[in-house]
């Protein structure tokens, strides 16, 4: 019977392509994004760089030649391959107590790196759910969220951090909570309004209709349609993570020494601007290359997945 079957479809879908013979399956969704990801230069040189640091911090003790922590008061200074002093052993110079700067940049995006990724995914995690209860029940339900939001946008953001940082410390995990505690309503404002869009969908109606738990429509209908926000706002709340942490570091609130950071890279090397312009411009270039590749993934990710939202 199964035999029999396949032998009618088989021969249903010849008969079919013999009457139009210039007939063609329309592309699935997964092979249109995978065409706009050939075509899209941003995307894979954002992605291409942002791979590159991540695989850096990542194996920071197989590829970094030297410790991180170690000193060498007769090398300090060494400037960069660059200039006619420099020298291959060293390629990008010393710090003031001899530290190999290239280990240094390498260990401090390890931490850079980790502190705007987690405290993105948390934010991403508060956000979402507290965005989807809010857009799918309405109501009272909806009313509580955004009074929560309205709190927390009420809150100067930099100043409530430096405030928190400096009660509790500028130790890994404060800065990741810290962090999370100031992007989350950045997810609960867009996707509250993206559900609100889709819950009035025919395929959430016939969800309902078949009698499935609201959890279950919640994660398993709208949740997927609402990937593409949440990572392009993650892809941005990373490298913004990224900058705010740099920037509390540099003010001495951060990563505390001699735990490398990119920004307390920058603050260290502050008192040697004049005299070597290195320690300061290494790190700060770093920090800028990888805040715009990551920006620009995530604008990639967005036109790959929704070029109808583009500008």
């Amino acid at each position: 019977m199964a035999s029999d079957l396949s032998s009618t479809a088989a021969s249903a879908a010849k008969a079919a392509s013999d009457v139009d013979p210039f007939h063609v399956e329309p592309p699935t969704p997964w092979q249109l994004m995978r065409r706009r990801a050939g075509g899209h230069k941003g995307f894979w040189i954002g992605g291409t760089f942002v791979l590159i640091c991540a695989l850096l911090a990542i194996f920071a003790p197989v590829i970094a030649p030297f410790d991180p922590f170690g000193q060498d008061l007769t090398r300090r200074f060494v400037p960069p391959i660059w200039n006619a002093e420099g020298t291959w052993t060293h390629p990008l110079g010393t710090d003031k107590f001899g530290r190999d700067y290239l280990t240094r940049l390498i260990y401090g995006g390890r931490v850079s790196l980790m502190i705007g990724f987690f405290a993105a995914f948390i934010a991403a995690v508060i956000g979402s759910i507290l965005g989807m209860i809010g857009g799918y029940f309405g109501g009272r339900v909806d009313a509580v969220v955004m009074y929560l939001v309205n709190a927390k946008l009420s809150l100067p953001g930099l100043i409530v951090s430096l405030s928190l940082v400096s009660v509790f410390g500028g130790s890994i995990l404060v800065l990741v909570l810290v962090l999370a505690f100031l992007f989350w309503d950045n997810y609960a404002v867009a996707l509250r309004s993206v559900t609100m869009q889709i819950r009035s969908q025919d395929f959430v109606a016939a969800a309902e209709a078949v009698g499935a738990s609201r959890r279950r429509i919640i994660i398993s209908e709208i949740l997927p349609n609402l990937m593409n926000q949440v990572i392009v706002i993650f892809t941005l709340e990373v490298a913004l993570a990224i900058l705010i942490e740099a920037t509390l570091s540099f003010l001495g609130l951060g990563i505390q020494p001699p735990t490398p950071s990119w920004g307390l890279l920058v603050s260290e090397g502050r008192e040697q601007m004049f005299f070597n312009p290195y320690l300061v411009t290494i790190p700060g270039v770093t920090i800028f290359l990888v805040a715009i590749a990551i920006n620009m993934m995530g604008d990639g990710i967005r036109d790959i997945t929704a070029p109808e939202g583009r500008n």
